[in-house]
């Protein structure tokens, strides 16, 4: 039998707790309306550069084919950069990141997928799966992501596609679309699908509208795919971030409702135990007194 100075301990300790996780929930949802903010008013420039890209795309015809960012790469392996947190507490944001990722390895060879990975969650399963992973990018750290930072990654990718070794780069991240809704998905980043960016609507776009290009679309068009795939990388750390505090601000909500459950639950065990307690003392009582008599 539990006794009521165990109970009243075990209600302590669950309220402690309960503190830590509403603190916890607060710090994601200030961090969370941040990132909201930051995901939210990137889109109209990520959406403007991907149809400007896709008009040029459009514009230029089969010269596009011929530029090495729009072949398949020369070598046999695939590179996939994987987003994911570097703390745990977040719900199931990685477990079904992870999921994804198994889906999509079921139906290729794993010996020749190569990762590079945000997170030490990411780079923890990765290990223990026994997957290759090329570079673990740590510094600065994905809360600290800033444009110049995804621009960076985007380099890397881009170099290690030219290298010759990979014939295509996916992303690996979530896609934020609502405060409860976060779907971890895999997509194509290189070579550039000349379809994905809409290049027929483009193209009767940019003849009705008689457009003047200075310099050449060639050389524009050579400017922008680079800026378009740096702005594809940073909306997918920044979504990948926003998700992971959505998610982290849902399970630390859920984690106080469940304390506050489980401290009613044990306050009502407390003050029956209580209650038979002195019931008990009260009886102890009155039989002593009668035993007097």
């Amino acid at each position: 039998m539990v006794s009521v100075k165990e109970l009243r301990v075990r209600i302590d300790s669950v309220g402690n707790i309960k503190q830590i996780t509403r603190a916890m929930e607060m710090v994601a949802t200030t961090k969370l309306r941040r990132f909201q903010d930051r995901a939210v008013s990137s889109r109209p420039y990520a959406e403007e550069i991907a149809g400007l890209v896709g008009r040029l795309t459009a514009v230029l015809g089969d010269d596009v084919a011929e530029r090495p960012l729009f072949q398949k790469g020369a070598g046999d392996l695939t590179l996939v950069l994987l987003v994911t947190s570097d703390r745990g507490l977040c719900g199931a944001y990685n477990s079904n990141i992870f999921r994804e990722l198994e889906q999509w390895l079921a139906q290729r060879d794993e010996s020749k997928v190569r990762f590079f990975v945000y997170g030490v969650k990411g780079a923890t399963y990765l290990k223990k799966r026994g997957l290759t992973i090329e570079s673990y990018l740590t510094d600065p750290p994905l809360e600290s992501m800033d444009f110049r930072m995804a621009a960076v990654t985007s380099r890397l990718l881009q170099r290690e596609f030219l290298s010759g070794e990979y014939a295509d780069v996916c992303l690996l991240s979530t896609a934020f679309e609502s405060m409860v809704k976060y779907v971890p998905s895999v997509v194509p980043f290189l070579p550039v699908s000349a379809d994905a960016l809409g290049g027929d609507d483009g193209a009767s776009d940019a003849s009705a509208g008689d457009v003047i290009l200075e310099p050449d679309a060639a050389t524009i068009f050579d400017e922008l795919v680079p800026r378009y795939l740096e702005t594809r990388v940073y909306n997918a750390l920044l979504e990948s971030l926003t998700s992971e505090y959505a998610s982290k601000r849902f399970a630390m909500k859920n984690a106080t409702e469940s304390a506050n459950d489980m401290q009613k639950l044990l306050r009502g065990v407390y003050n029956r135990k209580r209650q038979e307690n002195i019931t008990k003392e009260l009886l102890d009582i009155v039989g002593g007194a009668e035993a007097i008599k």
